[in-house]
Formats: C-alpha cells, structure tokens, sequence
C-alpha cells in the first residue's frame, strides 16, 4: 500500500491546442516546444518539483506518444521518488468500452482509482500547457487557513480579454460568489488560472454525482465548480500577482517567445529560486560558423548558426546556413534554414525546412505570424 500523501497533483495533458494550428498538427499541446530548451508541460511540472509535490497523474490523450516518451520517470524534474513519482494516465478501456475524456472533469473522474491508492489530503488540479512559475505551497496554505473545500488561484486580465475565462467574483476576504464560465458581459476581472486545489473527499463527491448527470459536460468550469457553490459549499479565491500565460493562440505564442528577450521580461526563465526543468536531449555546444552573426537571441543546444540571426528564438538543432537571414522569429527544435533563405516574423515547426534563396514572412507591420507546419517545407524557386 502507497505512503499516504498529503496533497498530490493531477496534470490535465490531454489537449489538442487547435488554434495553434500547424504546431499541434502531430503532437499535444503541452508537448509543443518553447523558449529554446523546454516543452510547455515543463512549467508546470516544475512548479510540481518546485512545491515539494512529489506524486503527479499525468492525463494524456490526443497524441501522446512524444509527451509521454518525453516525461518518462520524471527524473530530469526529480520527481522520481520511490514513494511517489510520475504516472502517465491515458484512457483505457473497461468491462463497458472505452471513449475519450469527455471533459475535464470527466479526466479526474476516471483517475480516482489512481488517488484513492495514495488517499491524498488535497488534490491540486493543473493545466500542462500553461507557462508561469508558482509556489503552489502558498496556494495550499491559503486552502487550508480558509477552510475552504476548494480553492481557485486567480489574476486580474484585461476587461476587453475577460470574457474568454472562467470569471470569479469574490467578497473581501477571497470567499467565491459567482463563477461564470467565459461569460458575454462579465461583471468581473478576476479571471481562473485553471489551477485548482479540492478537499479530496468533496472532489470525489462532486465527481462522482457529476458522472450520473447525461447532460453534463463533465467540466471543472461549467458544472463542478459551479454546483458547489449552489450547494453553499465554501470557495477560496487565491489571488496571484506573478507571471502566467495560457498561449493558445498563434499570436499569443509569438508574443510570449519575443517577451523573452527582453532583458525586463516579466517571465524569468534562469531563476534561482524557482528553476525551469527539462528532460531536453544533451545535445553538444551551440556553433556560430566564421561568417555567423548572433544577436539579441536566445540559442540552445545543438544549434547551428552560419548566416544571421536577430531576435530570434534558436531551439535545439535548428541549422541557419550561409548568407541566410533570420529576423524576430522563433525556430523550433531541429528547424532548417538554408542557405540564402530569409525567414521573417515566423514560427518554424519542429523538423521544418525553409528551401535555398527562399522568402518565408514578413517584416510588414500588419502582416500575420507566419507559421511552418512540423517537418513541413517551402517549396524552392
């Protein structure tokens, strides 16, 4: 029998990110590269390691093979310990079929099994494909000095933004009086992050008196959070003031890459305090050839660089050949420009090729982000 925990974390890895396109096209959202060395489930997996959580379910679905091959024991976030670890969660199938996670919720719902063998205290519930670094400790003590059954970490976002959140309207002292899902015309600011802790024993509950309701969309938003609070059941707002992004879109993408160059970035990716980890391949030294020319870029290993490269984002094993020129664009792992191509205000996708004397974006000021699919190319003059 598992070592009894006091709070453990479940990890919703599951999603497809469709709005952002070409990127998803073969692998899950939370698998998607960013920043030069990491995967968007690295955030939240080091905030886990961060918070001395060492037991985390990680619910996949749509495309799992690379995030699951890429997690693997967890040890790179040294979250591999012989009481607690890792675990990949996939669908399966029982006695009476098997389909997909309808719903958040529903992901939760068929993992209990998995947290009644540790029995947890809490059970915090996060996104993997959110960037940001959090001490959820701060976030449990608040849980637990409020009495709460549940607790939702929150920020304030812009009012013209607000209708795409869960909106919390709150009293004073952080106790929850309303949540409306993506409503039309907020009454609010204060938008859900997504990231939640539970009583275990009212989290098991709810799920389970969810699972019997047909028209349900089996959601932590829609119908969880919202039925306990038709209970009366006490909701703690926890109110976070760091850095965090949900970048599902293209643009959001993009902006948030270029964010990290800037030596005010809000968004600290060479922390002390609270690292970022990764399980990236250990791949040799970055080289910048004779005629190669670097600047305002942040280069990871394995990178080649023998023409120019300009606030650019250069992950792992992406090549730049001669007398090519990369401006304000974000390369993907193993990304190739060859030699006298131009690439301009682009995301390139893992494994993609922009051909020989080619033009790909555009500097334009209204111009969109360019985006090369995963091992897509250009087509050659």
């Amino acid at each position: 029998m598992a070592k009894r925990k006091k709070c453990i974390a479940m990890l919703l890895a599951g999603g497809q990110g469709s709005r952002l396109g070409a990127l998803t096209k073969d692998i899950a959202k939370p698998a998607v590269s960013f920043g030069a060395k990491y995967r968007m489930i690295d955030f939240s997996l080091s905030n886990c390691s961060n918070s001395n959580i060492d037991t985390v379910g990680v619910l996949t679905q749509y495309r799992p093979f690379r995030l699951n091959a890429y997690v693997g024991s967890g040890r790179p976030w040294d979250i591999n310990d012989r009481d607690g670890g890792i675990y990949i969660l996939p669908p399966y199938a029982t006695e009476k079929g098997g389909t997909w996670y309808s719903g958040t919720a529903d992901a939760i719902y068929r993992n209990l099994d998995f947290i009644d063998i540790y029995n947890p205290e809490y059970v915090l519930i996060l996104s993997g494909d959110h960037l940001y670094s959090m001490d959820y400790r701060e976030m449990l003590k608040s849980h637990i000095e409020t009495n709460a059954v549940a607790t939702i970490s929150s920020m304030e976002v812009e009012w013209e933004e607000a209708s795409r959140f869960g909106i919390i309207t709150a009293d004073e002292d952080g106790t929850i009086t309303k949540f409306s899902e993506k409503p039309k015309n907020p009454d609010s600011n204060l938008a859900s992050m997504g990231i939640y802790i539970f009583n275990k024993d009212v989290l098991v509950k709810s799920l389970i008196e969810d699972s019997k309701v047909e028209n349900s969309d089996h959601d932590f938003g829609k119908n969880i959070i919202p039925n306990l609070l038709a209970q009366g059941q006490k909701l703690n707002c926890y109110k976070f003031e760091g850095f965090w992004k949900d970048v599902g879109t293209i643009p959001s993408y993009y902006e948030t890459s270029m964010e990290l160059l800037e030596p005010d970035s809000k968004f600290d990716l060479f922390s002390e305090s609270m690292p970022i980890m990764s399980n990236a391949n250990l791949n040799p030294p970055q080289y910048i050839g004779p005629k190669g020319s670097i600047k305002k870029c942040i280069v990871s290993n394995g990178a080649i660089v023998l023409g120019q490269a300009t606030n650019c984002i250069l992950s792992s094993d992406c090549y730049i050949g001669e007398d090519a020129i990369v401006r304000n664009s974000v390369l993907l792992p193993g990304a190739v420009v060859e030699s006298g191509a131009v690439v301009e205000k682009a995301i390139l996708g893992e494994e993609s090729v922009v051909k020989e004397g080619t033009r790909f974006g555009s500097l334009d000021a209204d111009s969109d982000i360019a985006v090369l699919g995963n091992k897509c190319e250009t087509k050659g003059e």
